[in-house]
């Protein structure tokens, strides 16, 4: 092809493109929100308002109202009247509903990890229940932070073992919306002495190690369900005190 010819096709190409800058703010700030709803920091039904999230993260108001827009999409936040958002409270019908995608969708992840793995992966995730170990021993509760982080690179560390592109965004987005209600009940399990979430990780790595795909998937719904089912009793039992 002639240069001049080239040029043309060069241009013709430029044309059609959007030329890739570097992360923005609001990326970041967009990021940094996702990650702390993930992890629970964020309570069910907490108000946010956009000053105090840019207070907080040290920028102005735009970046922040642009990101919220975005969580408020994928259903993680819910907006309110007065130009705030709030974390969705906890309900009998959510619960339900995210147990039963979170089953369906991760339930499926782990089934085809569970083929895939190789004795490395599975040694690294091996490696995560002995950091598990260590950090329950200190039984302090600022280790809440460290637990629910823990559980999500546990998690994860196994589902980019599955081969598929399409799950993963499916299951971070249900992990987005989980996160607040899950981390209501780890500080319930962790003040009520309950056998922590070590105990069914090691049943999910015994499987694993196995490849046998169908105990993978059974003690991963074991896990995930002990947080829902727990929620449920005490929205049942709250409802049952009103009515008396």
């Amino acid at each position: 092809m002639h240069k001049a010819a080239i040029e043309r096709t060069n241009e013709t190409i430029a044309a059609q493109l959007t030329p890739v800058g570097r992360e923005t703010v609001q990326d970041r700030v967009y990021s940094e929100l996702r990650r702390a709803l993930i992890g629970g920091l964020f309570e069910p039904n907490q108000v946010l308002t956009i000053r105090g999230l840019a207070d907080a993260l040290v920028t102005s108001t735009m970046p922040v109202r642009e990101a919220l827009g975005r969580l408020i999409t994928e259903k993680a936040l819910e907006a309110l009247p007065n130009r705030s958002v709030r974390v969705p409270p906890i309900t009998l019908e959510r619960i339900d509903d995210l147990l039963r995608a979170r089953s369906l969708i991760e339930g499926e992840a782990i089934a085809l990890a569970a083929t895939r793995m190789n004795p490395r992966q599975i040694a690294s995730i091996e490696a995560m229940l002995g950091e598990w170990d260590e950090m329950r021993a200190l039984k302090h509760k600022k280790d809440i932070d460290r637990e629910a982080t823990l559980n999500q690179s546990f998690h994860f560390e196994i589902y980019r073992c599955c081969g598929s592109a399409v799950l993963i965004p499916m299951i971070e987005s249900l992990w987005l919306q989980s996160g607040p209600c899950i981390r209501v009940a780890i500080y319930a399990f962790s003040d009520a002495g309950e056998v922590d979430t070590a105990h069914y990780h090691r049943r999910i790595v015994a499987a694993l190690a196995k490849q046998d795909a169908q105990a993978a998937r059974e003690a991963l719904v074991a896990d995930i369900s002990r947080p829902f089912a727990f929620l449920r009793d005490k929205l049942q039992s709250a409802a049952a005190k009103d009515q008396t």
